[in-house]
């Protein structure tokens, strides 16, 4: 469980195990697409009118801020792990290379629910925009309600499910070609953000903003549940972080694709946001389809109503390519490292393509799609994101400040220990009712002291050469005490997920996974010893061949 790898074998031994290697085709530009286009439809057309009508109200571009500032710093520890690590398991990789196999598998199974769930909710939001561009004013209009399910369930999405599969074989086909389409959809994507944007402003009043409760009716809280809420909008740069197998130079296109990224989606969300509310007020904002529906009924333009629809569907397909094309890249690197079955590792010798993997989350995506409305979805996300960040930004002062060879861990873990306290504690006063003022001063000033304390007295060890995070240990820390944070603001719902599901992974981790990592090393290190024991056996051969991890 607490063996840890090398970047070396991440990015040569354990990447053979995929038969063929994802083919480098990759710049940064595609990166910046794929990361705006991953993030945009999520965010906007999925979870603005729910916010702004019961969360946050008008106040809901500040929540976009708040989420975005705090995906930034997550970015950037992903950027730095990404780029000294450049494989496609994302967090999973960087995890296992830092605390070990379990870590690891725990993290990489959590971003994968995240992913299914939160692409289940897209491709559902899909089918309200495109009925809404064709004058429907009913969300549930396309889709088949069963009698005898369970209400939440019964509204059966089929224009979803086969979204979700016409995906599924388009991914598994290319992942340039793929790229190239997402960069067409992210272009005219944008043209079309800018007619909402003018449109909106052009069509509203500030009036809007202010009534009829003020700009935040349901005071400092709401907009901070509200940023919970939103924050799944920005998992999209989580996605251009697995497509570092395919790039051609990532050291340079990964820091632009990734934190590039992450900036112009905030800036556009704060611009989207703050265009709906002045429209109409907070209190008849439309939870579905909200874009659609303000031009309809508020403005009185049915036909631009009907563009937004098709517009907004246009960005749902793009949000929807990329992150498909993230989750599959996860599950295929989780399969080398044999904590799934293998066959979910194949990459396709022809396509350069994690096959098997993009299909069999392309039908758990479709199947969680056809049956589960909207709303359910919503509340069940974010803490899996939240979880798997948090763990990322401590693995890189972990990384950054503990000598991987002979140095003493303890200063480092006693700071990440009591940064994480004190932001529980923070969170904690927090969630008193009106709040606990001086619970509040004392936790924060203990984090700051803290982090001032661990930057002033521990020295840093291992700075990467190419690309590293600046001013650490803050932005890591400052990630911690973020992600913590939005973990507490979220509904019970999401913990109760969050709990069943961790039980089940680490349920299959121990019947399965370390049993399957075990033997898989055990062949290996057989192998090893058979090349030693023949002459004829080159160096460069033994040299590809996995050690067994001494536990």
């Amino acid at each position: 469980m607490l063996v840890t790898w090398t970047p070396d074998q991440e990015l040569n031994q354990v990447r053979e195990r995929s038969g063929a290697d994802m083919k480098k085709k990759l710049d940064w530009y595609d990166l910046v697409a794929l990361g705006v286009g991953g993030m945009l439809g999520a965010g906007v057309f999925v979870t603005t009118g729910h916010v702004a009508h019961i969360i946050a109200g008008p106040a809901v571009f500040l929540s976009y801020i708040i989420a975005g500032v705090s995906a930034l710093l997550s970015s950037l520890c992903y950027t730095e792990f990404s780029i000294e690590v450049p494989v496609a398991g994302g967090a999973f990789s960087y995890l296992r290379v830092t605390f070990g196999e379990f870590v690891g598998y725990f993290g990489g199974a959590n971003i994968l629910m995240e992913y299914v769930l939160s692409n289940a909710a897209v491709a559902r939001s899909f089918t309200e925009y495109l009925s809404s561009s064709f004058g429907c004013s009913n969300p549930n209009s396309w889709r088949i309600e069963v009698i005898g399910l369970a209400k939440g369930y019964n509204n059966l999405d089929f224009t979803a499910v086969v979204l979700v599969l016409l995906l599924t074989i388009c991914l598994c086909h290319s992942t340039k070609e793929s790229s190239m389409l997402n960069l067409v959809m992210t272009v005219f994507h944008l043209i079309f953000f800018g007619f909402i944007i003018v449109a909106g402003f052009y069509n509203g009043s500030s009036k809007n903003l202010v009534k009829p409760k003020g700009l935040a009716p349901f005071g400092v809280r709401g907009v901070l549940n509200g940023a919970a809420t939103v924050y799944f909008s920005y998992i999209g740069y989580d996605s251009v972080s697995t497509m570092a197998e395919e790039i051609r130079n990532p050291s340079k296109s990964l820091p632009i694709g990734i934190a590039g990224s992450v900036i112009i989606v905030s800036v556009l969300y704060c611009l989207m946001s703050l265009a709906l509310s002045s429209m109409m007020p907070y209190n008849e904002i439309m939870e579905n389809a909200s874009f659609s529906s303000a031009f309809q009924k508020t403005v009185g333009w049915k036909w631009a109503g009907n563009v937004v629809g098709a517009g907004a569907s246009l960005g749902i397909v793009a949000s929807l390519l990329v992150a498909m094309l993230g989750q599959a890249r996860y599950l295929c690197v989780m399969g080398r490292a044999r904590l799934v079955p293998v066959w979910l590792a194949k990459v396709h010798p022809f396509t350069g393509t994690p096959i098997n993997a993009t299909i069999f989350l392309g039908i758990c995506t479709a199947s969680i799609a056809l049956f589960t409305d909207l709303e359910i979805v919503l509340e069940m996300i974010s803490i899996g994101t939240l979880v798997v960040f948090y763990l990322v930004a401590n693995a890189l002062v972990y990384r950054r400040y503990v000598k991987l060879s002979s140095g003493h861990p303890f200063p480092t873990i006693l700071f990440l220990l009591l940064l994480s306290s004190s932001s529980i504690g923070f969170s904690l006063s927090w969630k008193l009712n009106g709040g606990c003022l001086w619970g509040l001063i004392f936790f924060s000033l203990a984090s700051i002291a803290i982090t001032a304390f661990f930057h002033r007295h521990v020295p840093c060890y291992n700075r990467p050469s190419e690309w590293s995070v600046p001013l650490m240990p803050w932005p890591a820390a400052a990630s911690v005490f973020l992600n913590v944070f939005l973990m507490t603001t979220l509904k019970m719902r999401a913990f109760q997920r969050f709990g069943i599901w961790s039980f089940v992974v680490t349920l299959f981790y121990v019947l399965y996974g370390v049993h399957s990592t075990y033997h898989a090393e055990e062949e290996m290190g057989m192998e090893v010893e058979s090349h030693d024991g023949n002459p004829d056996t080159t160096t460069t051969s033994q040299q590809t061949k996995l050690e067994v991890p001494r536990v």
